[in-house]
C-alpha cells in the first residue's frame, strides 16, 4: 500500500506541476515576420502542388469550340507574369496561362492532370525548370527534372495533347538562393531537354540561344533581376513561341 501511495503522489506531484507550467509559463509572442512565413509554410503544406489557384478559372473555362486548337501555356513565374499580358504579346490567340510563381517540375506534374490535361488543349507549351535549379522544393538532380518533363509527356500523349517543351531562360545568378551559380546547370539542363525533344520527336523551344549574354545571363534589358523578363524579353520570346506553336500544330 506504501509503494501504492508513493506513485499515486509522485503522478499527483507531476501533474500539478505540469499544470503549474502550462499556467505561469504563457506562448511567447511570435514576431509579425516569423507569423508571416509560418502562415506561408501551413499554406505550403496545406496545397504543395498549389492546385487551388486555377480550381475555379478551370471550372468556369468552357470546353474548347468545335475546330478550336486550344494552347495552354504551363509554368512558373516567368509564365504566370506573361499570361497576365497574353493580350498584348499574342493578340486575338486567346491563350491560357497556367503558371504559378516558384514552381517546379514535381509541383507542376500533380497538377498537370487537373491545369492542363482538363482543360482539353490541343498543345501544352512548358517552360520549367530554373526553379528545381535553384533548389526551391529541395534538391533536384537534371535526372529528375528530365524525369518530370518525361512523366508529364507520358500525361499528354496519353491525352492526344501536343507538348512544346521550351529552353529554361539564361540566368547567371538568383537574388533569392545567391549560394546558387545557375549559369552552367542550365546549359547543361538544356541540352539534356533538346536531346529529349529530338529524341521524341518534341517541338524544342529555343529561348536561351537568342537571350543569353557572355556570362549564361539575361541582359537588365531583357530582364532587370537577371531572371524575370521585361516587357522587351517578352516581346523577343513571343514570336519564338508562335513559330512553336505553329509547328506543334502542323504535327
Amino acid at each position: 500500500m506504501n509503494v501504492m501511495r508513493s506513485v499515486l503522489l509522485g503522478a499527483m506531484a507531476c501533474g500539478s506541476m505540469a499544470l503549474w507550467a502550462q499556467t505561469a509559463a504563457p506562448a511567447m509572442p511570435v514576431a509579425p515576420d516569423a507569423q508571416k512565413q509560418i502562415e506561408t509554410m501551413q499554406k505550403k503544406l496545406a496545397d504543395w502542388a498549389q492546385l487551388d489557384r486555377y480550381r475555379s478559372g478551370n471550372a468556369a473555362l468552357p470546353a474548347p469550340s468545335a475546330g478550336e486548337k486550344r494552347v495552354v501555356f504551363y509554368g512558373d513565374s516567368i509564365t504566370d507574369a506573361w499570361a497576365n499580358h497574353a493580350d498584348e504579346f499574342f493578340p486575338g490567340k486567346g491563350y491560357i496561362g497556367r503558371g504559378i510563381s516558384g514552381q517546379t517540375t514535381p509541383q507542376m506534374l500533380v497538377r498537370f492532370e487537373q491545369d492542363v490535361v482538363h482543360l482539353k488543349p490541343a498543345v501544352v507549351v512548358i517552360l520549367a525548370g530554373t526553379n528545381d535549379i535553384a533548389g526551391n522544393t529541395g534538391p533536384s538532380s537534371p535526372e529528375m527534372i528530365e524525369d518530370n518533363f518525361m512523366s508529364m509527356l507520358a500525361i499528354a500523349r496519353a491525352n492526344n495533347i501536343t507538348m512544346v517543351i521550351s529552353s529554361i531562360l539564361p540566368a547567371d545568378h538568383y537574388k533569392w538562393q545567391p549560394s546558387v551559380q545557375p549559369a552552367e546547370k542550365i546549359r547543361d539542363m538544356n541540352a539534356r531537354l533538346k536531346a529529349l525533344c529530338e529524341r521524341e520527336k518534341l517541338v524544342y523551344l529555343d529561348y536561351y540561344t537568342p537571350m543569353a549574354n557572355s556570362k549564361g545571363g539575361l541582359d537588365p534589358e531583357l530582364a532587370s533581376d537577371g531572371v524575370h523578363p521585361t516587357a522587351k524579353g517578352y516581346a523577343m520570346m513571343a514570336p519564338l513561341a508562335e513559330k512553336a506553336i505553329a509547328q506543334a500544330l502542323a504535327k
